[in-house]
Order: C-alpha cells, then sequence, then structure tokens
C-alpha cells in the first residue's frame, strides 16, 4: 500500500505504549536516538485498534538491556486491568522477514526525546505472523487486509522474496504460506461482499 496508514494513538494500550517507552528512555538515560522496530500484536493493535496484548514486541537498533521491573499498569476501555511490558524473548530472527523490513518501518512520533519508534510496515507485519501463524497471527493477517493496510498478492510477493533469507524448515513454511495467502483472501473477498452490501 502506497498511503501512509493512520495509527490509532488513542487507545488505552497506544498510550500505554508510549509511557513504556517513556521510562526505558528515563531507566537506560538515552543522551543519543535510539532506533525500536515495533512488531506484534502491539503493531497490529496501532494499525486497527482492533487487538488487545501486554507484551511488547521490539526489536532495537543497539544492544541495550532491558529492565526486568519495566512495565506499565493500564485499565482498558472496556474496564479491564492489563500491564504492558517487553517480551525479553522476541528475536526477529525467528520469524520471516523481508531483507528490507527496517528500511520499509513507518516512523511514528510518539514525541520521545530519544526514542524513533518505527512500526513494522502492514505487509511486513503479516509476513512476520506466517512462520507461527498460531490463531492469533491468523487474526492478525485477517484484520490487515479487511481494513486494507495490504493485500493477498502482496504478502505472497513480499513472503516470496523473504524466503531465500529464512533458516529454518522451508516446507512448514510454505505451507503456512499457502494458508495466510487463503486466509488474506477471505479477508478480501469478505470485505468485498461487505462493500458490495453497504452499496446496495
Amino acid at each position: 500500500m502506497s498511503e501512509r496508514p493512520t495509527f490509532h494513538t488513542h487507545t488505552a494500550l497506544a498510550s500505554a505504549l508510549r509511557k513504556l517507552l517513556e521510562r526505558l528512555e528515563q531507566r537506560l538515560a538515552l543522551s543519543r536516538p535510539l532506533a525500536v522496530y515495533l512488531a506484534g500484536g502491539m503493531a497490529v493493535h496501532l494499525y486497527t485498534a482492533a487487538r488487545v496484548t501486554t507484551d511488547v514486541d521490539a526489536e532495537f537498533g543497539a544492544r541495550i538491556l532491558i529492565p526486568n521491573d519495566l512495565m506499565v499498569e493500564v485499565t482498558l476501555e472496556d474496564g479491564t486491568p492489563q500491564v504492558v511490558y517487553f517480551d525479553t524473548n522476541y528475536n526477529p530472527t525467528f520469524a520471516l522477514m523481508h531483507e528490507d523490513y527496517q528500511d520499509d518501518a513507518i516512523e511514528l512520533d510518539l514525541g520521545l526525546e530519544h526514542i524513533r519508534l518505527f512500526v513494522l510496515s502492514p505487509v511486513d507485519l503479516a509476513v512476520s505472523k506466517i512462520a507461527r501463524l498460531a490463531e492469533n497471527d491468523r487474526d492478525d493477517i485477517r484484520s490487515l487486509v479487511r481494513v486494507g493496510l495490504t493485500t493477498a498478492d502482496e504478502i505472497e510477493q513480499r513472503a516470496t522474496h523473504a524466503l531465500d533469507g529464512y533458516v529454518g524448515g522451508e516446507a512448514m513454511l510454505r505451507l503456512n504460506l499457502r494458508d495466510a495467502i487463503a486466509i488474506a483472501r477471505e479477508a478480501e473477498t469478505e470485505t468485498d461482499r461487505a462493500s458490495g452490501t453497504r452499496g446496495e
């Protein structure tokens, strides 16, 4: 998708993410810019406002040590209390990632002094879900396609290119890719059908 997407930054989770990054900035006593690449459910939430997640999948542009006690308490819109924290086990090399995913990530200015937040592009976010393809990953792909942020063709093309650099079992990955494309096409069909119904 060529248009810059709109981020949902006024939700409770988005506010908690900003506080978490702000606290990280303070705890690390940063004096120079630090790039942070956001993936996972929190990135999906910023794009769709639909996904609820409490762990933050983030990759950092420098080697840092995340404090074990760094977390933010938040009350969601429905009154549910949650705790938002960094997933210290997150490793992008375990996912299917295109070689240009960092270059194509979209910067989101949260008003932080030293942290520069980049959110994986919608297509790269969808592709990153393919290696695991758990139920929430399937839902995330479906959501991104339904709101028009990426398409089945874009996901297929990007994922196929990314396969060249993947380390792991490719046979299962190709099966997951097939399923992911089917999910995306189904979401497109549902969206087209809903649009047609509204237009009648």
